[in-house]
């Protein structure tokens, strides 16, 4: 993605604003905040705000939104039930649970007590263990998004727009936490970051495909590749690495 100018990306960010949050910042300028998300926006890039505003607006809901998370469990609580994970193993490839169901169960069993039989000596455990990785994956990212998110130096969006998570440096980025993919090589991967992500733009999936800009948080224990999926919750390792890098 080519370089977008301060206009562009302050478009951008206005149009990741929900839109009832987006008449309060109007009305906040004291302006006319009636109408569709697109004419405010334009209203708002034609009175030619500092872009701090929209940042400074964008953060403070951020971080309500955070808040209102953490009604619901601390940050501390969190970490503790992610602790009670004891293994990570998916059982089904991420993404296709109803596929194995339809091919390995439905079209393939044809009597009932088999088909019971079947689904309780095996999928019960499948399905178990996909539940267990998702939610695994889900709030661990949710918690290492919030800390990027709230950096000093990093704007992030308040609602999801393909291709854009946060904005820093001036430009928009969509961020990535993910595993060292199994095929490259874990060595390669330490001394040559740089070749690991075109590898990563280069492989990457038909549902992920685009050229937009990413940051990637790779997570990868040198010594057992196998338990990289506990480095996610080792927070104040994580942590400590963004914060370096953004610092």
């Amino acid at each position: 993605m080519p370089l977008l100018s301060k206009k562009e990306v302050l478009n951008l960010k206005l149009g990741c604003i929900p839109l009832p949050q987006l008449k309060i910042f109007a009305l906040n300028l004291e302006m006319d905040n009636t109408g569709p998300a697109t004419e405010i926006i334009k209203r708002v890039l034609e009175k030619g705000i500092k872009e701090k505003i929209a940042n400074d607006f964008i953060k403070q809901r951020y971080v309500k939104r955070i808040q209102e998370r953490r009604a619901v469990i601390s940050d501390g609580d969190l970490k503790k039930e992610l602790l009670k994970v004891k293994t990570f193993s998916w059982g089904v490839v991420q993404g296709q649970l109803d596929q194995k169901i339809q091919t390995e169960y439905v079209r393939k069993i044809v009597r009932y007590e088999d088909l019971l039989n079947n689904v309780k000596a095996k999928l019960h455990d499948d399905v178990t263990n996909y539940v267990i990785c998702t939610w695994f994956n889900h709030w661990t990212t949710v918690l290492i998004e919030e800390h990027i998110s709230t950096h000093l130096k990093v704007i992030p969006t308040l609602k999801n727009i393909k291709g854009i998570d946060i904005f820093f440096d001036g430009q928009p980025f969509d961020l990535k936490v993910t595993y060292l993919p199994r095929e490259y090589n874990p060595i390669d991967a330490v001394k040559n970051p740089s070749n690991l992500a075109v590898w990563m733009y280069e492989n990457q999936g038909a549902q992920r495909f685009g050229a937009d800009n990413r940051l990637f948080v790779v997570l990868l224990d040198k010594d057992n590749p196998e338990r990289s999926w506990e480095l996610k919750r080792d927070f104040s390792l994580v942590f400590r690495r963004i914060d370096n890098f953004f610092n």
